[in-house]
């Protein structure tokens, strides 16, 4: 399975080996990975090299050691961008303007991709988003829709790696700008105006248009971004 290494940074190349395999399918998602003694003999390189191997590796997000229980491939690598992604922004001082144009790069081509890809049945389960905006509790609701409406898009663009952007997108949102996202979305003046724009995205999505699909993103994203802005300025 594995091959001897010799070379004076081991841990390296088992680092390689072993990511490689995961790439490749030879260990699969929530598998558990061979003993540290197993692994060692195999590659020909000491337990230590091996535990700092793994180490790594649990940093990078592709396992997970469970006390008692071993090293096992992670069964979802969704959220693996987020503490770099956090991290970058707290250490470079970014300002909330640069998370909502990354969303707005990220969501215009993720909402083409939908239009090309949804299915029917992705289409209802959008539907059914707005189908109760009649009733009295639907408005303290609108953050919630709002997040679940464009998880689906990016869901229905079929591209994993958008939807890994789009969520660490969302948990920047969440941990820096929340209050801010809150304000905007449940103000009376700006509901009805979002009510709209995500049902003109939704028409176009119906159509399988990708032009209007990503204008009709763009018209929403700007407006959002303008409202945040008023919000930051107002907060700041």
């Amino acid at each position: 399975m594995f091959s001897p290494i010799k070379n004076t940074r081991v841990y390296e190349k088992a680092i390689e080996q072993i990511k490689d395999m995961i790439v490749e399918g030879t260990f699969k998602k929530g598998d558990k990975l061979p003993s540290e003694r197993e692994m060692a003999e195999s590659l020909q390189i000491s337990r230590t090299s091996i535990r700092e191997a793994l180490r790594e590796l649990e940093i990078m997000g592709l396992i997970e050691s469970r006390q008692g229980d071993g090293n096992f491939v992670k069964s979802s690598f969704e959220n693996n961008l987020l503490k770099p992604l956090s991290t970058i922004f707290l250490l470079k001082e970014s300002n909330p303007d640069e998370i909502l144009e990354l969303r707005q790069i990220i969501e215009r081509g993720s909402v083409v991709l939908a239009a090309e890809r949804i299915t029917d049945e992705e289409l209802e389960e959008m539907e059914l988003l707005f189908q109760d905006s009649s009733k009295l509790n639907f408005k303290n609701q609108l953050v919630d829709i709002d997040i679940a409406f464009h998880y689906k898009i990016a869901q229905a663009s079929k591209n994993f790696l958008i939807l890994s952007i789009l969520n660490a997108i969302s948990f920047l949102i969440e941990a820096f700008i929340k209050d801010i996202r809150k304000n905007v979305i449940t103000k009376k003046e700006n509901t009805d105006m979002l009510i709209k724009q995500h049902r003109d995205i939704l028409s176009a999505l119906k159509e399988h248009d990708p032009m209007a699909a990503e204008e009709a993103m763009l018209s929403h994203l700007q407006y959002v971004n303008s409202q945040m802005k008023k919000e930051i300025e107002i907060t700041t």
